[in-house]
C-alpha cells in the first residue's frame, strides 16, 4: 500500500466534515477507509460503520457530561466493582437493578447495611447506567439536600430548587436519615416523596431501616407517610459483610 493511514484523508474531505462538525470522526476515519478498502467493504455499509461511531462517541461523551452534572463519583462504576469482595447481598436482585427496569416502572430502591460495605458504590453505578441511557440524574447526600432547602426558604428560591430534585428522572439520595430532621426537613422529604412517587424514581443508601428511619423524622404522621409511599413502590437491597472501603485503601509501591 503506498499511501499511509494519515494520506488516505483528503483535504477536501477534512473541511466538509469540520463544517458539518463531524470533524472527531477523523480520528478513526483512516483506519476504518483501509478497512473498507482490504475488505471490499460496500459504500452502504461503510457509511453505517462510520457513523455508527460518531453516534457512540456522542453518546459516551453525552453520558459523561449527564454524570458530571449529576455529580456522580466516575470511578464508582459497574465495571469497577470487585466482586472478591466480602460482602453479602442479593446477587440476582442485584442483577435485576442493573437493567433499570424500576426506573422503567417508576420504582423506587433502597439499600441498606451497616457503615462502609458498598451502598453508596451500588448506587453511583445505578446512576452511571442511567446516564448512559440518556437519562437525568442527581445525587446528593441528603443532609446536604435537607440544609440546601432550608437555606431556599431564605431567598425566596426553595420552589425553584424542590422542582429540580422532582423533575429529574432518578435522584439519588445518599447516607438518608443519617442526622435527626427537624419539622422543616421532615416536610420537605414528604413533599419530596410524594411529589416523586409513582412518577420518578429514588434511591436511598442508609444504615437505618423504614422503621428506624421514621424516628429521626420531627412529625411522626409525615415521616410514616412518606416512608410508606417511598417502601410500597421499592425494591429493599440489604448489604452485609466486611467494608468495601478497605478494599480501596491505598498500598505501597514496591520496587
Amino acid at each position: 500500500m503506498t499511501d499511509t493511514i494519515g494520506d488516505t484523508i483528503s483535504v477536501d474531505l477534512k473541511r466538509t466534515l469540520k463544517r458539518l462538525k463531524l470533524s472527531p470522526m477523523l480520528d478513526t476515519l483512516p483506519e476504518r477507509l483501509v478497512l473498507a478498502r482490504q475488505r471490499k467493504t460496500p459504500h452502504q455499509d461503510f457509511l453505517e460503520l462510520v457513523l455508527a461511531d460518531e453516534v457512540s462517541r456522542r453518546d459516551r461523551l453525552s453520558g459523561e457530561l449527564r454524570a458530571r452534572r449529576a455529580n456522580l463519583d466516575p470511578a464508582m462504576v459497574l465495571e469497577a466493582w470487585d466482586d472478591t469482595s466480602k460482602v453479602r447481598f442479593d446477587r440476582e436482585l442485584w442483577a435485576e437493578l442493573t437493567t433499570l427496569r424500576f426506573l422503567e416502572d417508576h420504582h423506587n430502591v433502597l439499600l441498606m447495611g451497616p457503615v462502609g460495605v458498598g451502598k453508596t458504590f451500588m448506587a453511583t453505578a445505578l446512576g452511571h447506567i442511567a446516564c448512559r441511557r440518556g437519562r437525568t440524574v442527581a445525587m446528593v447526600r441528603a443532609d446536604r439536600m435537607l440544609k440546601k432547602l432550608k437555606a431556599a426558604r431564605l431567598d425566596g428560591t426553595h420552589a425553584q430548587e424542590l422542582r429540580r430534585l422532582i423533575a429529574v428522572d432518578l435522584l439519588v439520595l445518599d447516607d438518608f436519615a443519617l442526622h435527626a430532621m427537624d419539622h422543616t426537613e421532615t416536610q420537605d422529604v414528604y413533599d419530596l416523596v410524594v411529589e416523586r412517587h409513582r412518577r420518578a424514581s429514588t434511591i436511598t443508601t442508609s444504615n437505618r431501616t423504614p422503621d428506624e428511619t421514621v424516628g429521626m423524622m420531627a412529625d411522626a404522621l409525615l415521616a410514616q407517610s412518606a416512608l410508606d409511599r417511598l417502601q410500597s413502590a421499592a425494591f429493599e437491597l440489604v448489604i452485609e459483610g466486611e467494608s468495601y472501603r478497605r478494599r480501596q485503601k491505598p498500598e505501597r509501591r514496591t520496587r
